[in-house]
This record gives structure tokens, sequence and C-alpha cells, in this order.
């Protein structure tokens, strides 16, 4: 569903600070949002009525259950749908804004070539467990994401793409043999916050093997990556899903050029 102003909120109110919104469904301002999730019962009666207790108590009121399937013998897949009773106050809504300019290829090599002089190294993985290079590879290989064409399309980038299930040893020597400048790690299994383990333990190690000062630049991406926990992760920067090649080489020349200006 998407979002609206409540009805006495114009569309063209100016700013964001103090506008309230609900979500939308039928008429402007109803709140109504649809929502799916499995419960560990059975498909009868008992859990049909569990799952609208906790539409409810999840702010649907009233809540419709609009669909339930079993999912073998245990457990059940529901729909709900409902009118939320929460609020969204856009003036409380903190976001990651992107604090550095898109850069073309064009103008990112030139800016590769000015700050280093040489090219910029980059070695990519997805670590642990993880098999799923979809991202990894939408970001590094040349082929690219939406339209745009991977980090190995730019001439000062040197891309050493490693795959899946790399152990994190294996990849600090890698980085540290190849003299990396970046290390982009990519996490799309979450189960058990796996990628919050995998992207600490990946952090540790590499503060451990270098000198402090000297670590390279960690990027880490994934869809369930929270937005600005970077600092609690280790790393230097967090990417979410849509995430296109381009603002991963804008951002590692911006990090390259603070660098340099910090040393």
């Amino acid at each position: 569903m998407s979002a609206v102003e409540q009805p006495e909120v114009t569309a063209g109110s100016p700013g964001r600070q103090g506008r309230v919104i609900r979500p939308y469904g039928d008429t402007t301002g109803d709140g109504m949002v649809q929502m799916s999730f499995t419960l560990p019962l059975p498909h009868d009666k008992l859990a049909e009525g569990a799952a609208l207790q906790l539409a409810r108590k999840m702010g649907l009121d009233p809540a419709l259950l609009v669909h339930a399937k079993a999912m073998g013998p245990d457990f059940t897949f529901f729909v709900v749908y409902g009118s939320s009773t929460h609020l969204v106050n856009l003036g409380d809504v903190h976001v990651v804004e992107r604090e550095y300019p898109l850069l073309s290829a064009k103008d990112a090599n030139l800016a590769i070539r000015r700050q280093l002089r040489r090219k910029l190294v980059v070695v990519g993985a997805c670590i642990g467990t993880d098999a799923h290079t979809v991202g990894i590879d939408a970001i590094l290989n040349i082929k690219g994401f939406a339209g745009e064409k991977g980090l190995e399309y730019y001439r000062e980038i040197k891309v050493v793409n490693l795959g899946a299930q790399v152990l994190v040893p294996e990849l600090v020597a890698r980085a540290r043999a190849e003299k990396a400048d970046a290390v982009l790690v990519s996490q799309v299994v979450t189960q058990k916050d796996a990628h919050v383990h995998n992207t600490t333990q990946m952090s540790a190690a590499f503060r451990e093997a270098y000198p402090a000062g000297h670590v390279p630049i960690l990027v880490v991406g994934g869809p369930r990556f929270e937005e600005g926990s970077e600092q609690a992760l280790g790393v230097d920067r967090i990417f979410g899903r849509g995430t296109t090649p381009a603002e991963v080489a804008s951002y590692l020349v911006h990090e390259i050029t603070e660098r340099k200006a910090r040393r």
C-alpha cells in the first residue's frame, strides 16, 4: 500500500517536518494495509482466530482474514487486511542520505587516477555459507545491474571477485595479497541473523590483520541490513536493495578522497 497524507494535510504541503501520514487502501486516509505471516498451527478455526488476534495486536482494527492456507500439517500461512491504527510523523523519520555526488564512470576514473595514481583494487565475495552471488555480481561484473555496467567496466578499478562461500580468513589473506583498497561483501542469507554474525566476524578479522588506520574500506550489502548500523557492525558502509554499481563506485571515490585528506 502506498502512503498519503491524512485528509487534513494537503498534498502540496511544503517540507516534511510535522506531516502525519496513514496508509492508503480504498480511500484517502483510510489506513488500510495488507500483511502476510505464518503461524505454527494446523489450519483450523483456532489458527484463524489466532491470526486475527495477532493482527489486532499489531494495530489492525478491524482486521479481516482474506486468505489462509495450510503449509504442511503443522503450519498455516495467512493474509490479513485491515485499517491500521498507527500514524507516521515524517518529522520523526530518520534516513541515511547519500552525502557524496553520484559520478559517471568517466568522472570516477578521473578521480581515482588523480587521488591514487594507480588502479583502485577492489576484492569482493559472499562470505560464510552464503552462496547467493547475484548481489555481488550485479555490482562487480561488467554486465552490471539496472542498465549500469559493474565495476569491472571502470578502467581505473581492478576487480577481484572471489565468488561464494568464502571463509573470512581466505578473504583477509586475498585482500592482503592483492593490496586491496576496498573489500565488498554481499550477504543475502539472513536466517538467525547470519548476515550480522558474518559481518562482525569479518570486520574484526580485518582489524586484527591490519595496522590501525590501514584497514581497507569495508563495504557490505544485502536486503536485510539496517541502514545506520555501520558502527555496530564495524564496517564503513552498508548498501541495501536496489544499489547500483555507480553508487558503490562513487562512494569508493568519496571515501578514498576523505582518507587521503585525513592522512
